[in-house]
């Protein structure tokens, strides 16, 4: 049904342009590995799959915050998050200042528009925009309507939004469409129950609604002669709505599915790249391959080298490690309070090391007494998942896992990934690896520093002083 829309495109359009246009298809919630092209075999994603044959698959793309208005923000911008000010903190503003990509393209004679979620959630009156959004007008009828909308001979750049694989679910959604629970794959930080396989499930089924709707909009491109000429690109926002996964610095918060396709241009298909890339990458690359100069105040660096090498998996030097980092998701601390949980991360082929800057204060928000109403650790989604584990977290059986999920954590954590995937056990303290805690320690604070993190660089950090702009207010008191 919601392809409805697609009866709109009225005219077929078979002049070409010379310029490649851009679809963006962004997933709400999306992460890493949930697609058949990293090995997921309980979730299908045809158009997904397809799309890596086609173009090239990341098997290591990061966003730079596993939360949804950051990380929209700093794919818009092309800036680490938290050189964006307010846009560091989920439902924030966005500077109308700072360049976005999709408003120079336009600029430049492209036709921009959007469909569904693109940026927030949040209030971006307070950041001064009036007419345009940043992602350019929203289409409510969809991408027929866009085009449909198009001047004659423009390219066009559209913004592809889902509130798909947000929650809530319909409990049971999953296996009602065929997806077994039995094949899920639970990762290891939950215990192996049918009700998190249940959860999980449902989620499958969203990434799938998800990846009907992008292999429509292919369909629809193909018909009109202009799928060669259109770069594509599908993605999601952050890891899955899940304890330990979105919000979170682990992989299953910040580690994404990313496929790039660009018929006219990739000529050697097919190939999965290891090279560390960050979502931030995107907007520098579609402005330079579309002929816009890139502002220097973009952080992230162009894809096009990568996108056009040959057949090696690493191709571009400097790109052996992702940088990432959150600040205030919800205000989940004991109330009043408005503080966030400031950490920042780098990942390596071998090693995740994460600082906690303020290792007294709740990951995931406070058990009880929380500034947001969701009250009960309210930077985690509320669902069966963590349902179950606040309900049995006094079973011996489940509590380890329910403490890798909420409880406090220290200043420092280090992971040994190439042996420990779902990074459960934390090696800072482990003297063999002081040295590796070192080194990546230095080096992510030489980063950050380099490029005016304010939690690195010796000023004042305000992030935990920003409005939290969300319309359904907050709890003043408990």
């Amino acid at each position: 049904m919601c392809w409805l829309w697609m009866s709109l495109l009225a005219c077929d359009r078979t002049d070409t342009v010379q310029r490649p246009n851009v679809l963006f298809c962004i997933a709400d919630d999306w992460g890493w590995p949930h697609a058949g092209a990293y090995g997921d075999q309980a979730v299908s994603t045809p158009t997904f799959d397809k799309l890596a044959k086609e173009g090239v698959l990341f098997d290591h793309a990061f966003v730079s915050s596993p939360s949804c208005t950051p990380s929209r923000s700093s794919i818009l911008t092309g800036q680490d998050f938290w050189r964006l000010d307010q846009s560091a903190n989920l439902y924030s503003t966005l500077d109308v200042q700072l360049p976005v990509y999709p408003l120079l393209l336009e600029e430049e004679g492209y036709h921009v528009g959007s469909w569904r979620k693109s940026w927030g959630p949040g209030d971006l009156t307070a950041g001064g925009y009036e007419t345009h959004l940043p992602a350019g007008q929203k289409y409510e009828q969809g991408f027929g309507a866009f085009l449909k909308a198009r001047p004659a001979d423009a390219p066009f750049c559209f913004w592809l939004g889902a509130s798909d694989p947000h929650r809530a679910y319909e409990k049971g959604s999953g296996a009602a469409a065929g997806i077994n629970p039995d094949a899920v794959d639970v990762p290891g930080f939950y215990p192996d129950v049918p009700e998190i396989r249940s959860d999980i499930a449902d989620y499958y089924f969203e990434v799938q609604r998800f990846d009907a709707d992008v292999g429509a909009a292919l369909a629809l491109l193909d018909s009109i002669g202009e799928l060669e000429n259109t770069i594509v690109v599908m993605t999601g926002d952050h890891g899955m709505p899940f304890p330990r996964c979105k919000s979170n610095l682990y992989d299953m918060g910040v580690r994404v599915p990313l496929v790039i396709s660009w018929k006219q241009k990739i000529k050697s298909v097919g190939r999965i790249l290891e090279d560390f890339v960050s979502l931030t990458d995107l907007a520098p690359t579609f402005l330079e391959v579309c002929g816009v100069e890139v502002p220097e105040q973009m952080s992230g660096r162009s894809l096009s080298s990568v996108l056009t090498a040959g057949d090696a998996d690493q191709v571009v030097p400097g790109r052996q490690y992702a940088i990432f980092g959150r600040e205030r998701h919800v205000p989940a601390q004991l109330a009043p309070s408005l503080d966030g949980y400031p950490s920042r991360g780098i990942r390596t082929d071998d090693f995740l090391y994460i600082r906690n800057f303020f290792p007294d204060r709740w990951p995931v928000g406070v058990p009880k007494g929380a500034t947001h109403p969701i009250d009960i650790f309210a930077d985690c989604d509320a669902g069966p998942t963590k349902t179950y584990l606040l309900e049995n977290q006094d079973d011996p059986q489940v509590r380890r896992f329910f403490d890798l999920s909420f409880s406090k954590r220290p200043a420092e954590e280090l992971y040994h990934v190439a042996q420990d995937p779902d990074q459960l056990i934390n090696l800072a303290d482990h003297p063999e690896h002081q040295s590796t805690k070192e080194t990546l320690s230095a080096r992510l604070m030489n980063e950050l520093q380099a490029s005016g993190d304010p939690r690195a660089a010796g000023g004042e950090a305000n992030f935990d002083q920003y409005p939290y702009r969300s319309k359904y207010g907050l709890n003043k008191k408990k």
